[in-house]
């Protein structure tokens, strides 16, 4: 299915159905464990010798169909599907690095993402130092001996900064590091960072890949790039203890990386994903392409619409001219810039919290990605836990509301929000 476009893939990839009884739709394998057939079938399994299924914790048959079309339209070597993106970031990590290790990453992660690497891993061992990824020799300078990976959002959540992933990658190259790139927000319907030198690609399937708010889910993609030989992973290059003796490079190559996620990531850290969640997010996948392309024309024309009322100070969207990262997104978001917008409201901190508490359509919660709109002001939940000095730095600041733009008609998303505008007080417009 290499040659067939992303929709296709989205509707298709990895489902034979004369593997599955016939069955049109992914059918739902709700089961923990599999019967082997003899003794010598689970040797055979145990020791990697023979395909099939062990456990759910380790792979299951829907499960199985998800990463393998995941793995299609970001165009890497394999996927592992997960409990959420949290669980997505969190395993990958602790699968490639250890205690003395050290992380470049991009300063404008989403919150949850920059407090595992500023507060979570370093009682483990590993620190991380933040750069503006504005500039990429920016982690060239950041380097140091123990580096071991780079780690970015491909469009920053809530900065909805865009990164020159091609440049970035040659200074990963440059320090035989990995680039690990979270793509929750573009999703692949809009950018395949694979193709810009990532070596592993994030997903929260939560967001926009599902769409629809009904489950959790998290995805880790191998591009299969990645030469883990090179020196400065012993860990796949030498015989682990944690599976007999296995030595990941020599026997499984440049799938060394995703095997490890299964083998050792899922086995020991546990974030096995549900079959029945993989199996709605499969359904969400199917309609990715036609719903990112409403999304994203839907955000362009709003925030279009909010640069022009006398409430607001200030809009960042990537698709706008007024953008500074305009000239990225033509490069990398040809096909649009997805469904974040954020903007800075006239009265500051309580002016933002009455525009969230007022809307009817554009619903208050701590989401994004959903078919129906969203609204939340950062400052007070999503990255409260933060210092007004990170927050700063991850781009939020205390005017700012993010609006997760979905599939409405767009003269409702105005009205709404007009109507909410006009519960602010206006002292505070003068």
């Amino acid at each position: 299915m290499s040659n067939k476009k992303l929709s296709t893939k989205a509707l298709h990839s990895g489902h034979e159905v004369d593997l599955t009884q016939g069955t049109r739709a992914v059918p739902i394998y709700q089961s923990t464990s599999y019967v082997f057939n003899d003794s010598a079938h689970a040797a055979n399994l145990f020791a990697l010798s023979e395909p099939g299924y062990i456990y759910t914790r380790l792979n299951n048959p829907t499960n199985d169909i998800l990463e393998k079309r995941l793995a299609d339209i970001e165009g890497g070597i394999g996927a592992v599907v997960t409990t959420s993106g949290a669980s997505a970031i969190s395993t990958a990590l602790l699968v490639l690095l250890k205690a003395g290790d050290h992380i470049v990453a991009s300063n404008s992660l989403y919150g949850g993402t920059f407090n595992l690497l500023n507060v979570t891993l370093p009682r483990f061992g590993i620190k991380t130092t933040f750069v503006d990824p504005s500039d990429p020799v920016n982690f060239s300078d950041a380097v140091q001996e123990n580096t071991r990976v780079f780690f970015v959002e491909s469009l920053g959540n809530p900065k909805l900064d865009v990164l020159d992933l091609k440049e970035i990658s040659n200074y990963a190259k440059k320090f035989k590091v990995p680039l690990m790139v979270d793509n929750t927000v573009a999703t692949p319907a809009l950018l395949n960072p694979i193709d810009y030198g990532a070596n592993i690609v994030i997903h929260s399937l939560t967001k926009y890949i599902n769409g629809n708010g009904t489950v959790l889910g998290g995805a880790i993609i191998d591009a299969g790039t990645f030469d883990w030989s090179n020196g400065k992973f012993p860990e796949f290059t030498e015989p682990s203890p944690g599976y007999h003796g296995l030595v990941y490079h020599d026997a499984l190559g440049p799938a060394a990386f995703i095997a490890k996620v299964r083998i050792e990531g899922l086995r020991d850290l546990g974030g096995a994903i549900s079959p029945f969640n993989s199996f709605q997010i499969i359904q969400g996948l199917e309609t990715l392409d036609i719903r990112m392309k409403k999304h994203s024309s839907n955000a362009l024309e709003l925030a279009k619409w909010l640069e022009k009322k006398p409430e607001v100070e200030w809009v960042n969207y990537p698709g706008l001219e007024s953008s500074d990262y305009y000239n990225l997104s033509k490069k990398y978001l040809k096909k649009g810039q997805s469904g974040l917008i954020t903007f800075g409201i006239k009265g500051g901190f309580d002016s933002a919290k009455t525009i969230a508490d007022n809307t009817k359509l554009f619903s208050l919660l701590a989401n994004i990605g959903d078919t129906k709109s969203l609204i939340i002001h950062p400052a007070s939940t999503t990255h409260q836990q933060l210092s007004s000095e990170d927050q700063e730095s991850t781009g939020v600041s205390s005017d700012l509301i993010r609006l997760s733009v979905g599939l409405e008609d767009i003269k409702d998303l105005k009205d709404d929000l007009e109507l909410a505008f006009s519960k602010i007080d206006k002292k505070v417009l003068v």
